[in-house]
This record gives structure tokens, C-alpha cells and sequence, in this order.
């Protein structure tokens, strides 16, 4: 069922590196610039998963989420596989490697502003094969969480003052509706 602005022509209203601002009729929203998109990460090692805490500018401060990183955002990588890119980035975030991947499927984190998707890769027999904390000034914190023991430390982590990646519902929406 479209509305009127499904049929209004789309105008660039501004245009960076990585995003573009947009209007379609009554509809402001920003999309990935060149066609970038993003792989998520939902790294399960047993019964643990494998977090990653970071500074985002956006927020003005860390923020917990599944590790994720951008697919085709260097120049000449346009056509890069989600795969390829989980895998590089799981590595890079974490120190961690997946023998065992699986595709989730194509998703949207917030349609009404943004028309990003993200394929959601779960990645389990897992092994460390470095540190992680991310490249050049990335900072990133890696958690390794007992899923029995996630919703309380979600809690402790907001109490710091940390974000939560709304992602993070994938674990803890099983007990939310308690």
C-alpha cells in the first residue's frame, strides 16, 4: 500500500562521503551514500556472544552493540560480498574468527528516517586469533558475555552511561515482554 510520496521524485538535499540526505514529498530521510550497506555480526560462542562497546559521535558517547562493519565502502569494493565483509570486520573488532557463518537475511533498523539495510550474519565455532579494538582510532571495547547473564550486564552497561544498539533486542527480546 504506497502513499502519495511513494510516487513524489526523490531530491538530494545534501550529499557527503558516507551519507545523503534526501526528500521524497513530505519525507526527509538520509541514506548510505554509493550504495554502501552493512553486515552485522552475531557472534555466539556457545553459551556466550561476543560484544563490542564504542564511542559514536552521533550519541556523544560508547555505545554496545554486535559487531558490524560497512560493505563497499572502499573505492573499488562496490560489489563486495556481506560474507567477505562479516568476516573481515568480526576479526577486526573482536580478534575473533567464525569456522561456522549463516546468513539472517536483509533488515532495516529504522525505516521511517533512514533506508539503510544491514544483512544479519550469525557466526558461531568461534576462536580467537588476535585482540580486536578495531582500526585506527576505533577504540573498540570487547565484551565476551554469558547469555544467561546478558540482561544484567546490558543493565550495568546502561547504568555507565552506554548507549544500547537497538540490535541488542535480538538477545534480550525473549524476556522483555515478561
Amino acid at each position: 500500500m504506497a502513499t502519495d510520496d511513494a510516487d513524489a521524485p526523490e531530491e538530494v538535499m545534501w550529499a557527503g562521503r558516507f551519507i545523503t540526505a534526501k526528500r521524497r514529498g513530505k519525507w526527509e530521510y538520509v541514506a548510505r551514500a554509493r550504495g554502501i550497506r552493512a553486515a552485522v555480526i552475531l557472534p555466539l560462542d556457545g553459551d556466550h556472544v561476543v560484544l563490542v562497546e564504542q564511542y559514536r559521535v552521533p550519541l556523544g558517547c560508547n555505545c554496545l552493540e554486535l559487531p558490524a562493519g560497512l560493505i563497499g565502502d572502499e573505492d573499488g569494493s562496490e560489489d563486495e560480498d556481506p560474507l567477505a565483509a562479516a568476516r573481515r570486520e568480526l576479526i577486526e573488532e573482536t580478534g575473533y574468527a567464525a569456522a561456522k557463518w549463516e546468513n539472517l537475511g536483509e533488515y532495516f533498523s529504522s525505516p521511517g528516517m533512514v533506508s539503510e539495510s544491514f544483512t544479519l550474519l550469525r557466526a558461531s565455532a568461534l576462536t580467537q586469533v588476535g585482540s580486536g579494538g578495531g582500526v585506527d582510532d576505533e577504540n573498540i571495547i570487547v565484551h565476551r558475555v554469558k547469555l544467561a547473564d546478558l540482561e544484567k550486564f546490558v543493565a550495568d552497561t546502561r547504568a555507565r552511561g552506554v548507549a544500547i544498539d537497538v540490535k541488542m533486542l535480538l538477545l534480550l527480546g525473549a524476556g522483555m515482554g515478561e
